[in-house]
C-alpha cells in the first residue's frame, strides 16, 4: 500500500547510526547512504516497496515532528519487538511505551513505542498470537 515513509533529521550521521541499529533486527538493510545528500534508505528488498527514508529536509529548514504521527514497523514475532525496543533504547531513544500487549487495539497486538533522536515517534508491533 505504501511506497515509502520519510522522517527528517537535524543530525544525519547520528540519526543514520540510530536507524542502522534499530532497523537491523527487523531485517531491514540500508539500500542508500549519502551523507552529502543527507539521505539514507532501508528496505527488505531494494527493488520493492515499502522503503523507509531518513532525510535532512530539502528546504534546509529544521526537521520537526508531526503531532499525531507514528511510523510503525511490523515485527515477525514478539521477541523481535523486544529486541528492536532494546536496540532503540541503547541507541538513545526516548521510551514512549515498553513492549507489551495493547488489547484495546486487538487481542494479539504486541507493540512498543519510542522516539528517535529527532523526536519522531516510532512503533514496532507484532500482530500474531504468542
Amino acid at each position: 500500500m505504501y511506497s515509502h515513509v520519510t522522517v527528517g533529521t537535524n543530525d544525519y550521521a547520528r540519526a543514520k547510526g540510530f536507524y542502522d541499529a534499530v532497523l537491523g533486527p527487523l531485517g531491514l538493510r540500508c539500500i542508500h547512504d549519502s551523507a552529502e545528500e543527507g539521505a539514507a534508505g532501508w528496505a527488505l528488498d531494494p527493488d520493492r516497496a515499502p522503503h523507509f527514508w531518513l532525510v535532512r529536509p530539502f528546504d534546509r529548514q529544521a526537521a520537526t515532528v508531526g503531532n499525531g504521527v507514528t511510523v510503525a514497523f511490523e515485527a515477525p514475532d514478539r521477541a523481535t519487538v523486544d529486541a528492536v525496543h532494546a536496540a532503540a533504547r541503547a541507541a538513545g531513544a526516548q521510551d514512549e511505551g515498553a513492549p507489551g500487549l495493547r488489547t484495546h487495539y486487538h487481542p494479539d497486538y504486541y507493540g512498543a513505542y519510542f522516539r528517535d533522536l529527532d523526536g519522531n515517534k516510532l512503533c514496532v508491533v507484532c500482530h500474531r498470537p504468542a
